[in-house]
């Protein structure tokens, strides 16, 4: 009986001395996980209303869960009384080598937060990089997919693609689409300079204001060259771009003006003995 009461007294005597902690640390539990999710929901919020990609709005809500989820556990196990100075120890330097080992992939998810934070460019963008030209198609955390014209896919790194210059076709509204037209040194400039005039005239898709620009732009060895400038919608530019040059070469064919291509005279000198 004796032993009986002897473990009953410790049994009371953890109970007042354990008791409130773990109590205090369930109330902490539920309260923590309750402001948790309020704060998920004014997150959610927040980033709809900054209109963040939504494939960035999902991992950010689900970091941010996991990060303070983790911390409020750590509290809860400090309030009971563990000791966590060695778990955060270990937890340190297995964060520390799993970073170093995945330097690149949080490289390119670091990269990927900073394309779909910025922006630079967005899915149906005709961009070049790297060496790469493509539409594109899709933006995730670590790699952005395009699709060249010929339907080839290419998938690039977000890491490298962040840090690399860009060119992005499909920012602006309009492009200017230029044009250089060789005609002979014997041709009549003024006819030459008409023609391609009628012709970007009567194109619908080139725009009068800013008005097409028309010049000669060199002497070349074998050529008088013909600058010509217009403005077009960007979804115009290709189609403005091949039709034209088909179109100059059919009207120069039918109005007698040549299209010389480089040549080499060679003048031969005889000499008397």
């Amino acid at each position: 009986m004796e032993n009986v009461s002897n473990i009953m007294d410790k049994a009371i005597s953890i109970a007042f001395d354990y008791g409130p902690k773990l109590i205090g640390a369930l109330l902490l539990l539920f309260i923590g996980l309750w402001i948790i999710k309020l704060f998920n929901r004014w997150m959610r919020k927040l980033m709809e209303k900054a209109d963040i990609e939504k494939s960035l709005r999902g991992f950010l809500k689900s970091m941010i869960s996991a990060l303070l989820k983790t911390l409020l556990i750590i509290s809860v196990m400090v309030m009971v009384g563990i000791e966590m100075t060695s778990f955060i120890a270990i937890l340190a330097a297995a964060g520390l080598a799993v970073g170093m080992a995945l330097s690149g992939t949080l490289q390119n998810f670091a990269g990927g937060v900073m394309i779909l934070l910025f922006r630079p460019f967005k899915a149906g963008d005709y961009i070049s990089t790297q060496g790469f030209s493509g539409t594109v198609k899709d933006i995730q955390i670590f790699n952005t997919i395009l699709t060249t014209p010929d339907n080839v896919t290419i998938i690039l790194p977000n890491g490298s693609l962040s840090g690399s210059a860009m060119t992005n076709y499909s920012t602006q509204p309009t492009r200017r689409v230029d044009f250089t037209f060789g005609i002979g040194y014997e041709d009549d400039i003024d006819k030459a300079k008409k023609i391609l005039a009628d012709l970007i005239g009567e194109d619908q898709r080139i725009m009068k204001d800013p008005a097409p620009f028309i010049a000669v732009s060199e002497l070349a060895d074998s050529s008088v060259n013909l600058v010509v400038r217009a403005w077009v919608n960007a979804s115009d530019y290709w189609g403005v771009f091949f039709d034209t040059q088909e179109k100059v070469k059919k009207q120069f064919d039918t109005q007698g003006v040549s299209i010389p291509f480089p040549q080499t005279d060679v003048h031969l000198h005889q000499t008397g003995k």
